[in-house]
């Protein structure tokens, strides 16, 4: 399984108890999803390793306590800690219409109610204090904060997101 096919769901922060339980620290707002698991992927030196799940269950309602097969020990604990997990793409819940997962909107269109067709989104910027839409227009980069007040309309069918942006803010990125 390769990384680009699968979505990142967490990352072991701690041992839980001396017979090999851990604790997943999930990337999700909604973690009883993932509690009843057969198996996962843990990154392991840069490889997708398969781990089935013995037991879960969540503990302290944002952590997933888990007991991974053949992982018996404090010293195979101790290996997987700080590794990150990984599930294929498909496990990912369906969203509505209007919302979506980073990865789905690449290569859309984004349309601006005054501006027009703005560029194609490459990527989505999530490291900033708000995340970020990267539009390429012909070899410039325009940023939109991914702000629900801006997005009016997310047309999946015909992978167009309408937006609707404050005045000048495209602009500002076209002028030289």
């Amino acid at each position: 399984m390769k990384k680009e096919n699968c979505f990142f769901l967490g990352k072991i922060v701690k041992k839980y108890s001396f017979k090999g339980e851990l604790l997943v620290k999930l990337d999700t707002d909604e973690p009883e999803l993932y509690k009843d698991m057969e198996s996962v992927f843990v990154e392991v030196r840069r490889n997708l390793v398969p781990f089935f799940i013995e037991s879960s269950q969540l503990h302290k309602s944002e952590l997933l306590r888990i007991k991974f097969e053949d992982v018996d020990t404090e010293e195979d604990a101790d290996a997987l800690i700080k590794s990150e997990l990984y599930l294929p793409l498909e496990f990912l819940p369906k969203l509505d219409d209007d919302k979506f997962y980073f990865h789905e909107i690449i290569g859309f269109k984004v349309e601006d109610k005054n501006y027009g067709h703005v560029g194609i989104i490459k990527s989505v910027n999530d490291s900033t204090a708000q995340s970020l839409f990267e539009i390429d227009r012909n070899g410039v980069e325009i940023l939109i904060p991914m702000n629900d007040e801006f997005i009016s309309k997310v047309d999946k069918a015909n992978q167009t997101i309408f937006v609707n942006t404050p005045e000048g803010l495209i602009d500002l990125y076209l002028e030289d």
